[in-house]
């Protein structure tokens, strides 16, 4: 059972995960007046799909109030060295004002995401 739901959750995110990409090409990064994370990887980066669907999730729980964005590093270099990435995935939270807030290399979960934001969103 375990296992399918993984199975199904990988399927979502080899859909979904082209949509939410292909989007970031249209928009500024950070995202003007917007609190921004920016993950940056790859879509064949084993620890950037298991991000995918938390991604896919925080986009649609923070539509409205935050920016999720993904950016294949991979197929947009200058992306890389825009945010100075050495590692993939690399996550970068902006505030609202587009300062640089946090930054972390690695797999992030999904509450550990979450933490980062919420005090972003709170900010005056």
């Amino acid at each position: 059972m375990k296992t399918s739901i993984h199975f199904l959750l990988l399927l979502i995110t080899m859909i979904l995960l082209p949509a939410v990409e292909g989007r970031t090409a249209d928009i500024i990064v950070p995202v003007p007046g917007k609190v921004t994370m920016v993950d940056l990887g790859a879509r064949s980066c084993t620890p950037c799909k298991m991000m995918a669907p938390i991604l896919v999730e925080l986009e649609q729980e923070y539509q409205g109030k935050a920016a999720i964005i993904f950016i294949d590093v991979w197929q947009d270099e200058d992306a890389a060295k825009r945010f100075n990435v050495s590692m993939i995935p690399t996550q970068v939270f902006f505030d609202k004002n587009g300062k640089e807030v946090s930054r972390h290399v690695g797999f992030m979960d999904k509450q550990a995401i979450i933490d980062r934001l919420e005090p972003m969103l709170e900010q005056k």
